[in-house]
């Protein structure tokens, strides 16, 4: 469902992972690092493709189909390990996010297919949390994640504001599918590894520079 672009919009939700955390690099240099110790040689774009934007329990189920159960729980578990000592060695905020979210007046929240405990060590890592204590959402809230659309209609509900008036920024494939279907507008942040044809779509504004978002969101 795609919503009318006249609509004014109320609400700014953004994905944490590539669009405020400059860390899906860190979470494919990873995952391509594991697949070749564990049996599942996997290319960067193949990472793309296959994990970014899913929750984690989604790349686990896939890694069970390719692996087995218990090469699938040491991978999960290694991942985890692995990314957060990343993050601690160096993680910085996306490139224009911060003057981006200074020129952005519009209520925001983030949504996102990372846990809680993974979002409070990245956002809290490059100083992002404090902004949006208490309006953040993770796919371990909902029943099903990206590209369903369960995580952002919870967050809208939550902050109180209805669909169509609901912009998100995302910076994956299954993130603007999931906006669309949703009935929400969607920017697809194609500075990141997701290449700017995979975003682009019916109801999405496809766009290359953190710093101009602020301006798209007040076109729109």
């Amino acid at each position: 469902m795609i919503t009318s672009p006249e609509a004014p919009i109320a609400l700014v939700i953004f994905d944490c992972d590539g669009v405020l955390v400059d860390s899906e690099r860190i979470a494919a240099r990873v995952q391509v690092a594991l697949g070749a110790e564990l049996g599942w040689p996997l290319t960067e774009a193949e990472v793309v493709e296959r994990f970014i934007g899913r929750s984690q329990a989604s790349i686990h189920e896939q890694v069970v189909e390719r692996l087995g159960e218990e090469t699938a729980a040491h991978w999960s578990a290694e991942f985890v390990r692995r990314h957060a000592e990343e993050v601690d060695a160096g993680l910085t905020a996306v490139d224009g996010l911060p003057e981006a979210l200074d020129a952005i007046s519009l209520p925001t929240c983030v949504a996102s297919s990372g846990s809680h405990e993974k979002m409070a060590h990245t956002l809290g890592r490059t100083g992002l949390h404090r902004r949006f204590a208490g309006r953040i959402y993770s796919a371990t809230e909902v029943d099903r994640g990206k590209p369903a659309p369960d995580l952002f209609l919870y967050a809208a509900a939550r902050m109180g504001v209805p669909p169509a008036a609901c912009a998100v920024v995302e910076d994956s494939a299954p993130g603007v599918r999931a906006a669309r279907a949703a009935g929400m507008r969607a920017f697809g942040y194609a500075g990141g590894l997701t290449p700017a044809e995979r975003l682009a779509g019916p109801g999405t504004v496809v766009f290359h520079d953190m710093r101009d978002l602020p301006a798209l969101l007040g076109a729109r």
